[in-house]
């Protein structure tokens, strides 16, 4: 089995996510959200666990970037030095090279609309201007949206109207297009994203910050998608023989046989 050799205290990290679970489950029972609970729960999801090359490996970005982007940069102009600010602001990121699942979320969300052709400049503007209107640092709280051209952020305070965030603040009711809403799984009653579903959410892979300590894992068994494809290499790539040792069905060990490939592709 291949090792990470991540510098963390999982056995932390996992305790502390189970203080999670109870925080969320207490506002499902009570149908009460109180402010402490999502900073609570915030500061649960926000422990630094992803090395910027193990999060860049996940989202599809350089290594070098992720750690521009969560720590921020200096850069040289017209002989001065100009400091570039964090575009993933997390409370811990700064002072780590290791991002939380919550940085992880931010990420993914940042890469989307860079996809979709917003510079990253508009997209720093856009979300300085959620952070003023949401009071958090995280941008993993909702389901963001594009169309391309305009970002936006779909807001359950304001009656799932969607702030169209270039423009000044003008509520619009857009056409939208939910790219990553088959994705990610947000907390009932907190809000915060607590599962992503790397392949989509009819699929067999997650990540979960709750299990196999954040690794991609396989949905209910907690099979790292990583040991999976070690053991379908190491059986001359043949599915049948991985799903006998990993009491695995074939949809399974192929999902994270795709996961794993794609990764390296």
């Amino acid at each position: 089995m291949r090792s990470y050799g991540y510098a963390v205290n999982f056995s932390l990290i996992q305790e502390q996510l189970l203080a999670g679970e109870m925080i969320d489950n207490f506002a499902s029972a009570t149908g009460t959200v109180r402010d402490r609970d999502i900073e609570e729960l915030e500061s649960v999801l926000d422990v630094p666990a992803y090395p910027a090359a193990e999060a860049a490996r996940l989202i599809g970005l350089k290594a070098d970037r992720v750690r521009r982007w969560l720590k921020g940069y200096t850069y040289a102009l017209h002989a001065r030095q100009v400091h570039q600010n964090p575009v993933v602001s997390g409370s811990q990121a700064s002072e780590t090279s290791y991002a939380s699942f919550l940085d992880l979320i931010d990420l993914l969300f940042v890469k989307q609309f860079l996809d979709h052709g917003i510079s990253l400049q508009r997209i720093r503007k856009a979300l300085d201007e959620a952070s003023h209107i949401l009071e958090t640092r995280h941008f993993a709280r909702q389901s963001f949206f594009t169309d391309g051209k305009d970002l936006y952020l779909q807001v359950k305070d304001q009656g799932d109207a969607i702030l169209e965030l270039l423009s000044g603040g003008q509520w619009v009711i857009p056409e939208i297009i939910t790219e990553l809403a088959q994705q990610i799984e947000f907390g009932e009653h907190l809000g915060l994203a607590r599962k992503w579903y790397p392949l989509g959410g009819d699929r067999s892979i997650v990540i979960d910050p709750s299990v196999a300590y954040g690794r991609p894992s396989i949905v209910g068994k907690g099979v790292m998608t990583a040991n999976v494809y070690d053991f379908y290499l190491a059986e001359g790539r043949e599915i049948r023989p991985t799903c006998r040792w990993l009491d695995l069905t074939q949809k399974q060990v192929q999902d994270a046989v795709q996961f794993e490939e794609s990764l390296a592709a």
